[in-house]
Parts: C-alpha cells; structure tokens; sequence
C-alpha cells in the first residue's frame, strides 16, 4: 500500500494543481493521480498540456499519448496559456457563490458586498463562472513571465496546500451550508488515507502536503501573501530596468516574509 501511496504523490507532483476538475476528476488532482495510477490514461490534464503528458508517460513507462487540447493557445512552455479570473465588480451582487466554488480561496468578500478575486493565487481554473447568477467573471490572460520549473514547484505546492485547507474549512461547515454545494462531494476517505499515510516525501525537491498537517489560511493572511507578492514583482520589474541595492534589500526581506507566511 505504502508503494502504491508513493506512486500516486509521484504523479500528483507533476500536476498543476489548477484543481479544475477539466480531467474529468471534479474533486481536484489528487484523485486523478490516483485513477492515474489505477491505469487511466495519462494525457488528460488540459492545463498541463503536452510537457505533463509526456512526463505522466516517462514516469509511468507508458506510450507517449498526445494531450488533450485546451481553447487556450501554447505558450513558450508547451502549456495552454496561464488564464486569471476576474470580476466585474460594479456588476457583482455580493451572493458568495464563487467564494465557495474557488478549490485555493483565491476570491475575497462578503454576503451582498462587492468580491474581488486576488489574481496572484487564481489558477484559471473556471470553477467560479458557472456559479455566478449575475455572468460578471471574465477570464482574461495572465501576462506574467511563463515560471520556471523551480518556481512552478513552488506554485504547485502552495495550491496543494491551499486547496487541502479549502477541503477542510468546506468539511466543517457543509453540514451548516444553506443553500447548493457548487463543487463536487469531495473525496475525504482519499485524502484522509494520505494524511495518516507514513511514507516519506519523494524528492527534496516537492514537498507533499497533506490535510492533516496543514493551517487553514484565513483572510488576513490571504490578503497579506497577496500584497507581499505584489511588492516583490513591483521591486522586480523596477530592479530589471535599474540596479538599487536598497531595492534589492527590499525584495530579499519581502522574500523572506512570503516564506515565513507560507510556513516555509
């Protein structure tokens, strides 16, 4: 079993971790790595595109398969272009209901007052534009620099880590919940049989996250990362047209508190 547990973070470590539920698995990545792992065929991830497909075949010893095609088109990558949701925030009625449909808790607000969706932690993933009654979410192009793959690890596993306190906040409060569940039944028995597994983690390289040893992030510090992460790419851009070392001060401390704040 333990073997088989390893297998399946191996494969979860090449996800996107977008939780989109376009593979056809609604309750996120985790259990298409395991239906993966099972035998289900390894180029489905659409936001991952071609360079997860091949990675999922080498890994699996598998035939290369071609991945399923996206409506979005390449980047330099070889991955479907990196999309971001956002509101139209004069048209929004304050209902709540993309809150509950985003799988990383990247949209803040409150009932009947106006939501904003913090861009840095969105993952396109369109989960929040079914739900909206009033259609004021666009998705729009994320024009930032395409990640490498040392700051895609990064990014995967803080969406791993989000989505997991996510799944436990929602747990909590599904018997209290008025109204529709907007997201699939999760599957808590699979992520519950991570949490208790004792495997070790795979690679120095992926930290795996689990339900158990995770810290719900709440509001504030959703919010705090999000300002942290828009001071460190201001200081960037301004850095890469003009050297300061006190700029560059700046961003080594704004790096050190974004860490700190992940719980890194």
């Amino acid at each position: 079993m333990n073997l088989q547990i390893s297998l399946i973070q191996t494969i979860d470590a090449l996800l996107p971790q977008t939780q989109c539920g376009l593979c056809g698995h609604r309750d996120g990545c985790l259990p298409y790595a395991k239906s993966m792992a099972e035998g289900e065929a390894a180029n489905k991830c659409i936001p991952g595109g071609q360079p997860v497909a091949d990675a999922l075949a080498q890994l699996l010893q598998r035939p290369r398969l071609i991945a399923e095609a996206s409506v979005w088109p390449i980047q330099s990558d070889g991955r479907p272009q990196r999309m971001k949701a956002i509101i139209r925030e004069d048209e929004c009625i304050g209902c709540t209901k993309c809150i509950s449909a985003c799988p990383v808790d990247a949209i803040i607000g409150s009932g009947k007052l106006m939501h904003s969706i913090l861009t840095d932690l969105c993952t396109g993933c369109e989960l929040c534009i079914a739900p909206c009654p009033v259609d004021c979410i666009d998705l729009v192009e994320d024009h930032q620099a395409v990640p490498d793959d040392a700051l895609r690890i990064i990014e995967q596993n803080d969406l791993r880590q989000r989505y997991y306190a996510h799944i436990q906040r929602e747990e909590k409060q599904r018997s209290k919940r008025k109204g529709p569940v907007v997201r699939a039944d999760i599957d808590t028995a699979l992520f519950s049989q991570f949490s208790t597994s004792s495997s070790s983690i795979i690679s120095p390289t992926v930290v795996h996250s689990t339900p158990e040893t995770l810290t719900p992030v709440d509001a504030k510090s959703t919010i705090e990362l999000a300002k942290i992460r828009t001071q460190i790419k201001k200081l960037e851009k301004q850095l890469s047209v003009r050297e300061d070392a006190q700029k560059r001060m700046q961003l080594a401390e704004y790096h050190q508190q974004l860490m700190l704040l992940q719980g890194a």
